[in-house]
C-alpha cells in the first residue's frame, strides 16, 4: 500500500470507530436509565371522578415512578379522563397517610409524589373534584391525544372489545370513531339506556333530528285539563325534545317517555325491534292526535302507496288493489340463494320484479273465465316525503330451527334516485288500461277511469308524490319532469350490532343544520365521517354460504331513512324566537327544573352521610338512623339535626345531648369532640365520603350528670357488678381505661366508679363467648390480659369465703357460667290446659289418697298457697280432657307398674328442689311456680307442612290416645319387653340404645321420628337423670302477657333456662304448666316467619335456641322409639285437585298395614267425617303428587315397606272389592281419549297380572268395548294426573309404542299408579272451525293454568311490543 493512500484511510477509520463508540455510549445510557427506572419504587394511584353521578363508580388507575412530579400527575390524569388540565382538583380519598384530606393537592408544586405523601407499594386513593365550584372542562377532540408514556403507566383493566361506556365510543377494531365529545363541542345531548332501550334511543334521536317532525310536534299544544301529562305520549315527547335541545347535561333519561307508553321497569329489560317500535309508536301518535292539526302528520311524512296487481297474459285483464306503507322491507338474500343483493338499488328492483303464475299456480281470469298464466307484481304509486327502508337482516334457518342474522354487505347511496322505479309495467300488453280494484277474484272489478278518479281523490290530501296518471302517454311525459324531484338524501342510519339472539342499536344521523354526521350511541354523541357510514354496509369474513353467519356477531345498517330533496318543502329547525308560546314556557320550566336539580346535586355532593346511633334514655333501646348534614354545618348544628332525627324532644333536653365518634361493631366510643362545637362537620369527619369507617353516637345524660371525656387510645370497658347473695348481675357501667394500665390500677379505677373496695375485688374478663378469665396477677397490663377496644368484665367485692375457693369451683364462676348460658324463651301453652284435674289424678295414683295433694305440693316448692296460684293459671279445661283425665285415673288404679311410673314422673320434676336450702342447688336448679297469669292472648302461628297441601290440623295434633298408650305400643310390646318404669318418667322404649352415629349426633335437623332420638344408656347416671341434666338444671318461669291481637284463650310463660339443658329435662319442667306428662305434649320451635318445626330429639340441648325465641306447646303423644309421624292424604283421581290432606298419624316399626288402617278408622271418623270400613279403602305410596305402590294388608312397615321421617301416604277409597291381592300384580290408571268428541273420559283402574302389553290391550278392550285390534295407547307425561291439552293429545303423545312389555323403554312402567291414555284408532279427529278452536284454546288454557300445568301451545313465544294509550296495561288481558 502506498503511504499516501494509508494516510487517506486513517481519518475514515477513526470516524467510523468514533461513531460506533458514541452509539454504544448512548445505548448504555439508555439501558442505565431503564435499569434505574425499574429499580425505582412505583406508586399506585386510583382516581375516582366525583364530578358526575354517572362517573362516580368509574376508576382511573396510574402506576407512576415515585419521582414523578405533581405537575406530571395532573397531566396524566387529565389525559386519562379527557379533561382540560387545570380545570379540576385532586383530593385525598383516604386520610390515613395525610392529616388534611380537605385541602386540594397543589398542582403547581415542584414536589414529587413521594414527597407529597404518596406511599409506594400501597393503594393511594384520590378524588377528582370540581375546581372553584365549576365542573371540569372536557378536552376538545384535537387535544385528545394519548401519550404513549401514559399508556405505559396504565395498569388497570383495558376496555373490552364491544363494551359500552368506555373512553372511546366504538372500541371495535373495525371502527376509528373519535372519543366522546361534550355537548359544547357537538351541540347534542345523549339518551340514557335504561337497561335494554337502545332501540328506543335510536328512534327518538332520529325523530328529534327530523326538522319536519320536530317542528310539527312543537306546534301541538298540550291541554292539561283534557289529559294527564304523565300518560300523554306527545307531551312527553315534547318535553324530551326540549331537553335534547336545551339541556346542559351529557345525557338525559327517557323514563318519562316510557312511562307514558304504559311500561313498567320490566319493559326496560325487553329488547325489541326498532322497526316494530316505529310502527307501534306511529300508531299510538295517530290515536293521540285525532281531532288535531297533527292528525294526518304521520301519513303526510311517512306514508306511501303501491299497487298490488295480477295481469292475465292472454287477454291483458288486470286485477289490482292499492296498499299503503310506512316502510319498504328489502330482502338481503333471495330465498334459497347463496348470493346477497349488492346494493339497496338492486334490492328495490327485486322488490318490484313481477313473478309469473303458471302451472299449478295459474290465475283464474274473470274475462277469460278460466285459469291462465299471469304476471303478479308490485308498482309504486306514491313515495313518501320521508322514505324508510328496512333491511331484512333477520331470517330463519329451517335446518337448525334458529333465527339467524344475515351480515352480508349491502351498499346504500348517500343520494337515492327513486325515479328509476317508476313505470315498470309491461307496455306490450294490449289491455294495459283494463283493471280490477283488488287483484283477488272475489273482490270485484273496475275500469281504469274509475281507478283514476278514486286515486285523484286520495291525491288531494296526500303529501306524497303521485306517480300514476290516466294514460301511458301522460305518464311518459310527466316522468321526465318529475325525475329531478325524486332524489332522496340519506340522513339516518340505524345500526344493529350483534346477532339474532340479541345486540345493540345506535344511530348515525346527519344534521341538516351543518351537514355533518354524528353517532348517537345512547348517552354518547360524537362526530363521525362518511367513511364511518360506509363501515355499516356489513360484510363478514368467511364463506358466503347461506347460513355462514347464523350465530356471528357483526355491526351493520338495519334501517335507512331518506328525505326528499325539495327546496320548497325541506324545512329547517325552528329557532328559539320562532317557538310557539307554550314551547317557550316549557323551555323555561325545564331550565328551572334543571337548575334546581343541579343545585340539589351540589348539595348532595357536599353532604356527609353517616350512620347515627342513639340509646333512647327512657325506652333503653338502641335506635339507628342515617345522619345527613352539609359539610359546612358545625358540630352544634349537627347535634340539633340528630336530636330531631331521633325524636328526643319529649325525652331529654337538647343541652343533654352530644355527638361522639362510635364504632358500632365493637360497641366502642372512640372519642368525644370537646371544644369543637363550631368546627365544620366536613373537617371532623374527614371530608365527604361515600362510606365512613366509623359511626356517630348521639349520647345523652341526665341533667344532674356531666359528660365524660373520651380520648383517642382509650379502651372501653363495660363493668357488671355481681351479687352472690341475690345471684344477680347488674346492668353495665361504662369505664374507660388504657391498655398500659395494670390490673391493680384498673381495680382502683373501677372502685371509684362503683364505690366498691378494690382490696377484695375479683375481676373476671369475658374475652369471648363462655371464656371467663379471672384477672389475678395485679402487675399484668390490660393489654397482656387480652383487652381490646371494647371489653366486658364482671366484678365481685364481697368478703365471703367464696374468694378462697378455686375459681372454677367457686360460686362466682358457677353464677357467671349460668349467666352466660341462660336464654330467655317465650312459651305458648296449649289452650285450656287440664290443670288441677290432671294434677289430682296424678297424685291420687301416686299415693292412693287425694289428701296427699298438699304434701305433694310442698315437695314442689313453697307453701300450698303457691301451688294454688299455679292451679288458678291452669284451671280451665275441655270436657274431653276431663274425661281423659278420669280415664287415666281409672287406669292408674288398675296397675302398679303404670302407677309407679307416673308417680315417678311427677316426683322427678320436683326432686331437685327438695334441697332448696343447699347453695349448690340454689345455684344450679330453680323452679319457681309463684306466678298468677291472667288470660293473655296467644300469638297465632302457622304450623309448617312439608307437603304442598297444608290444611288446618289443630284437631289432628291431639292424638286419640293422648293420655293412654297407643294401640301400636300395645300390639308391639309383649310381656318380656314391657315398658320398664324409670325415675325420670321415661319408659324403656324412650331410652333404649340408639344406633345413631357420631355424625348424626351433631345434626340439628328436625325429624318426625323418634327412632334416633331416644338417647343412649351412657347418657344417664344411676339415678336415671341425664348427667347433663343434673348439671344444667336452671329453670325459672314468669308470667307473660302476649301482644294485643295475638289471640285469646292461650297462656304464655317467659322462661329463663340454661341452654345446655336437654329437651327431655326442659319438657319435664314444663309438665306442671301444660298439665300432662312430657310424653303427651310436643314442642314446636317458632321461626321468624311464624313457621313451626317440631323438636323431637330428647337428648339434644337447647344450644340452637337464642334469646327471645318462641316455643309453642301442642297436646299430642310424643313419638317413641320406632315410631314415625305420617301425613295421610286422600287420593281423588277424578277431582280437579286429586291430592287432599286428611290428618297426621303415627305408624310404628313392625306394624302391619291392616293395623295402621284400624288405627286410622276412628281418626277418620272424628276428624274428617269419613265413616269407612277397613275393606273400603287402601293405603298406597305417595311420591310428591304421584300415586305409587299399593300397600297390601299383610305388609309390615320397615320389613316390606320402607318408612322414613316426614313420610306421606295416599288413602284411596275403593268403589268395590280390593282387586290387588299380590305384589306381582300391576295397577295402572287408564283414561280414554275420544277424538271425534274432543274429550277425555274419567280415570278407570286396570289391574294386570303381568307386564304384558297384550294383556293391557285386552283389559282396555273389555272396559271400553273397542275391538282389540283397534286399541292404541300412550303413557301420560309429567306428574299425576298427567294433564295435557285436548288440542295436543292426539298428536303429541307417543301412541302405540312398539314394545311387548310395559317395563322397557320408552314406557318403563314398573310400579303401580302409571297413567295410560287409550283411543280407538279408527275414530276420526273432529274438525274444528277457527272460532271453535279459539274458544277451546281459551278453555284449555284456563283449565291447565288453574291446575298448575304448563300450556305448551302458545302461538307467540316472544313478548309483543305494546304501547298502552291509557298509560297502564290491563295485566289480565295482556297475559300471554
Amino acid at each position: 500500500m502506498v503511504p499516501s493512500e494509508e494516510n487517506q484511510l486513517v481519518p475514515k477509520e477513526d470516524m467510523f470507530w468514533s461513531c460506533r463508540q458514541s452509539i454504544f455510549a448512548e445505548m448504555k445510557k439508555k439501558f442505565s436509565q431503564v435499569e434505574s427506572a425499574a429499580e425505582e419504587p412505583r406508586v399506585l394511584c386510583i382516581i375516582q371522578d366525583t364530578t358526575n353521578s354517572k362517573t362516580v363508580n368509574e376508576r382511573v388507575t396510574l402506576n407512576l415512578p415515585a419521582s414523578t412530579p405533581l405537575k406530571r400527575l395532573f397531566e396524566d390524569v387529565a389525559s386519562k379522563v379527557g379533561y382540560v388540565n387545570g380545570t379540576f382538583d385532586l383530593m385525598w380519598g383516604n386520610g390515613d397517610n395525610v392529616t388534611d384530606t380537605q385541602t386540594p393537592i397543589d398542582q403547581n408544586s415542584d414536589k414529587t409524589i413521594l414527597d407529597a405523601g404518596f406511599e409506594p407499594g400501597k393503594k393511594n386513593f384520590l378524588h377528582l373534584t370540581d375546581k372553584d365550584g365549576e365542573q371540569p372542562h372536557i378536552m376538545p377532540e384535537e387535544s385528545g391525544t394519548t401519550d404513549d408514556s401514559v399508556q405505559d403507566r396504565f395498569i388497570g383493566p383495558l376496555p373490552r372489545e364491544g363494551s359500552v361506556g368506555c373512553t372511546n365510543d366504538y372500541v371495535s377494531q373495525n371502527y376509528s370513531y373519535s372519543s366522546v365529545l361534550s355537548k359544547s363541542e357537538t351541540g347534542y345531548v345523549g339518551l340514557v339506556n335504561q337497561a335494554m332501550t337502545c332501540y328506543l334511543n335510536s328512534l327518538l334521536q332520529t325523530l328529534f333530528m327530523t326538522p319536519e317532525f320536530r317542528n310539527a310536534l312543537y306546534k301541538w299544544e298540550f291541554e292539561e285539563s283534557e289529559e294527564d301529562p304523565v300518560t300523554s305520549i306527545p307531551y312527553q315527547l315534547q318535553r324530551l325534545f326540549v331537553l335534547l335541545q336545551t339541556s346542559k347535561k351529557r345525557a338525559i333519561e327517557t323514563t318519562d317517555v316510557t312511562r307514558s307508553f304504559g311500561w313498567d321497569s320490566s319493559e326496560a329489560w325487553q329488547q325489541h325491534d326498532v322497526q316494530e317500535l316505529c310502527r307501534v309508536m306511529f300508531d299510538a301518535l295517530e290515536q293521540k292526535w285525532k281531532q288535531t292539526e297533527q292528525a294526518d302528520l304521520i301519513n303526510q311524512l311517512y306514508q306511501g302507496k303501491l299497487k298490488d296487481y295480477v295481469r292475465c297474459l292472454e287477454c291483458g285483464y288486470e286485477g289490482w288493489r292499492i296498499d299503503t306503507y310506512l316502510d319498504i322491507p328489502l330482502v338481503i338474500r333471495p330465498y334459497g340463494s347463496n348470493q346477497a343483493f349488492a346494493s339497496v338499488e338492486e334490492a328495490l328492483h327485486a322488490f318490484i320484479q313481477p313473478e309469473i303464475l303458471d302451472g299449478p299456480n295459474q290465475y283464474f281470469c274473470e274475462r277469460c273465465k278460466k285459469k291462465c298464466d299471469a304476471r303478479k307484481g308490485l308498482r309504486f304509486l306514491h313515495f313518501p316525503y320521508l322514505l324508510t327502508l328496512q333491511l331484512k337482516r333477520f331470517d330463519f334457518d329451517y335446518t337448525t330451527m334458529h333465527r339467524i342474522k344475515l351480515n352480508d354487505r349491502m351498499t346504500f347511496p348517500e343520494e337515492l334516485d327513486m325515479s328509476v322505479f317508476i313505470d315498470v309495467e309491461d307496455e306490450k300488453s294490449p289491455q294495459t288500461d283494463s283493471c280490477t280494484d283488488s287483484g283477488a277474484e272475489n273482490e270485484g272489478s273496475c275500469h281504469s277511469d274509475q281507478m283514476s278518479n278514486d286515486f285523484s281523490n286520495d291525491d288531494g290530501v296526500d303529501e306524497g308524490i303521485c306517480l300514476e296518471s290516466n294514460s301511458a302517454a301522460e305518464r311518459i311525459s310527466k316522468a321526465g319532469s318529475e325525475k329531478s324531484s325524486l332524489l332522496y338524501e340519506l340522513f339516518s342510519v340505524m345500526v344493529h350490532s350483534g346477532s339474532a339472539a340479541g345486540g345493540h342499536y345506535y344511530a348515525c344521523i346527519k344534521s341538516f343544520s351543518d351537514d355533518h354526521w354524528y353517532s348517537f350511541n345512547d348517552q354518547h354523541v360524537s362526530k363521525i365521517t362518511q367513511e364511518d357510514i360506509k363501515k355499516t354496509y356489513g360484510g363478514s369474513s368467511g364463506s358466503r354460504g347461506y347460513y355462514s353467519s347464523a350465530f356471528a356477531s357483526s355491526t351493520n345498517a338495519y334501517m335507512l331513512i331518506y328525505r326528499l330533496k325539495d327546496p320548497t318543502r325541506n324545512a329547517k329547525f325552528l329557532e328559539a324566537h320562532e317557538y310557539p308560546e307554550h314551547i317557550k314556557q316549557l323551555v323555561q320550566k325545564e331550565r328551572e327544573l334543571e337548575e334546581q336539580e343541579k343545585r340539589q346535586r351540589e348539595i348532595e355532593r357536599n353532604t356527609c352521610k353517616i350512620k347515627l346511633f342513639c340509646m333512647h334514655p327512657t325506652k333503653q333501646i338502641m335506635m339507628e338512623n342515617k345522619l345527613e348534614v352539609h359539610k359546612d354545618r358545625t358540630l352544634q348544628e349537627a347535634v340539633e339535626i340528630a336530636y330531631k332525627l331521633m325524636e328526643l324532644e319529649e325525652a331529654v333536653p337538647l343541652d343533654c345531648c352530644r355527638l361522639v365518634k362510635y364504632d358500632e361493631f365493637h360497641d366502642y366510643l372512640e372519642r368525644s369532640y370537646e371544644g369543637e362545637e363550631d368546627t365544620p362537620m366536613g373537617l371532623l369527619l374527614g371530608g365527604v365520603k361515600s362510606t365512613y369507617m366509623f359511626d356517630l353516637l348521639l349520647e345523652t345524660r341526665r341533667p344532674d350528670q356531666i359528660f365524660q371525656c373520651y380520648k383517642p387510645g382509650e379502651v372501653m370497658v363495660k363493668v357488671h357488678v355481681v351479687d352472690l347473695k341475690t345471684e344477680s348481675v347488674a346492668p353495665p357501667i361504662s369505664v374507660r381505661a388504657y391498655l398500659n394500665q395494670t390490673v391493680s390500677e384498673f381495680k382502683q379505677l373501677i372502685s371509684k366508679a362503683t364505690h366498691l373496695p378494690a382490696e377484695t375485688m375479683r375481676v373476671v374478663l369475658e374475652r369471648c363467648y363462655n371464656d371467663l378469665r379471672l384477672l389475678n396477677v395485679s402487675s399484668k397490663t390490660l393489654k397482656a390480659e387480652g383487652f381490646f377496644r371494647s371489653n366486658k368484665v364482671f366484678i365481685e367485692s364481697s368478703e365471703s369465703s367464696d374468694r378462697h375457693v378455686a375459681y372454677t369451683d367457686s360460686h362466682l364462676w358457677k353464677l357467671l357460667d349460668r349467666h352466660a348460658n341462660t336464654i330467655r324463651l317465650y312459651v305458648s301453652l296449649p289452650e285450656q290446659s287440664p290443670g288441677s284435674q290432671f294434677r289430682r289424678a296424678v297424685y291420687q295414683k301416686s299415693s292412693g289418697d287425694s289428701g296427699n295433694l298438699d304434701e305433694a305440693c310442698e315437695r314442689v316448692k313453697g307453701p300450698v298457697v303457691n301451688m294454688k296460684s299455679v292451679e288458678a293459671i291452669l284451671e280451665e279445661s275441655t270436657e274431653k280432657l276431663k274425661s281423659l283425665s278420669l280415664q287415666q285415673q281409672q287406669e292408674g288404679d288398675n296397675g302398679d307398674s303404670s302407677k309407679s311410673t307416673e308417680a315417678s314422673d311427677f316426683e322427678n320434676i320436683e326432686s331437685p328442689l327438695n334441697e332448696i336450702d343447699s347453695s349448690a342447688s340454689a345455684e344450679n336448679r330453680e323452679l319457681e311456680n309463684q306466678i298468677q297469669i291472667s288470660d293473655p292472648e296467644n300469638l297465632q302461628s302457622e304450623e309448617r307442612s312439608d307437603s304442598d297441601v297444608n290444611n288446618d290440623r289443630s284437631t289432628s295434633s291431639v292424638d286419640s290416645d293422648i293420655l293412654s298408650s297407643s294401640h301400636s305400643s300395645d300390639t308391639l310390646c309383649n310381656v318380656d319387653n314391657a315398658p320398664i318404669p324409670l325415675a325420670n318418667g321415661l319408659d324403656s322404649h324412650s331410652i333404649t340404645s340408639s344406633r345413631r352415629s357420631k355424625a348424626h349426633q351433631g345434626k340439628k335437623e328436625t325429624w318426625d321420628t323418634a327412632e334416633e332420638d331416644s338417647g343412649t344408656d351412657s347418657e344417664y347416671d344411676e339415678s336415671g337423670k341425664s348427667r347433663g341434666e343434673a348439671q344444667y338444671m336452671y329453670f325459672k318461669s314468669e308470667p307473660y302477657t302476649a301482644d294485643e291481637g295475638s289471640g285469646e284463650g292461650q297462656k304464655w310463660l317467659m322462661v329463663h333456662v340454661d341452654k345446655r339443658i336437654t329437651l327431655s329435662a326442659f319438657k319435664q319442667h314444663l309438665e306442671p304448666f301444660v298439665g300432662v306428662p312430657s310424653s303427651h305434649f310436643k314442642v314446636f320451635r317458632v321461626y321468624a316467619s311464624n313457621q313451626e318445626f317440631e323438636s323431637v330429639r330428647l337428648n339434644e340441648t337447647l344450644s340452637s335456641f337464642s334469646d327471645d325465641n318462641k316455643i309453642t306447646i301442642r297436646l299430642g303423644r310424643a313419638l317413641k322409639k320406632g315410631e314415625y309421624r305420617v301425613k295421610v292424604y286422600q287420593l281423588l283421581v277424578n277431582e280437579p285437585e286429586p291430592c287432599k290432606f286428611l290428618l297426621d298419624a303415627v305408624f310404628a316399626k313392625g306394624m302391619t298395614v291392616r293395623q295402621s288402617k284400624e288405627e286410622l278408622l276412628p281418626q277418620l271418623r272424628e276428624q274428617c267425617g269419613l265413616d269407612l270400613t277397613i275393606d273400603r279403602f287402601r293405603l298406597r305410596k305417595k311420591t310428591w303428587k304421584n300415586p305409587g305402590t299399593v300397600f297390601l294388608d299383610y305388609h309390615i312397615y320397615e320389613e316390606d315397606i320402607n318408612i322414613s321421617s316426614n313420610w306421606e301416604v295416599f288413602l284411596e277409597i275403593l268403589d268395590g272389592v280390593e282387586k290387588m291381592k299380590s305384589m306381582s300384580q300391576l295397577a295402572v290408571l287408564s283414561r280414554r281419549w275420544r277424538p271425534s268428541e274432543m274429550k277425555l273420559d274419567s280415570f278407570q283402574e286396570v289391574v294386570l297380572e303381568s307386564s304384558s302389553v297384550e294383556e293391557l290391550k285386552e283389559k282396555l278392550s273389555e272396559i271400553s268395548g273397542i275391538p282389540l285390534e283397534n286399541i292404541e295407547f300412550a303413557k301420560g307425561r309429567g306428574t299425576f294426573p298427567c294433564d295435557i291439552s285436548i288440542l295436543e293429545i292426539h298428536q303429541d303423545l307417543d301412541w302405540n309404542p312398539k314394545v311387548s312389555t310395559l317395563n322397557v323403554w320408552p314406557l318403563y312402567i314398573c310400579d303401580d299408579g302409571a297413567v295410560i291414555f287409550y283411543r280407538d284408532k279408527t275414530e276420526e279427529l273432529m274438525e274444528l272451525t277457527d272460532e271453535q278452536r279459539n274458544e277451546l284454546m281459551k278453555k284449555e288454557s284456563s283449565r291447565l293454568q288453574k291446575t298448575g300445568h304448563r300450556v305448551t301451545y302458545s302461538p307467540r313465544k316472544e313478548k309483543a311490543l305494546k304501547i298502552y294509550l291509557d298509560g297502564a296495561p290491563n295485566k289480565e288481558l295482556t297475559q300471554d
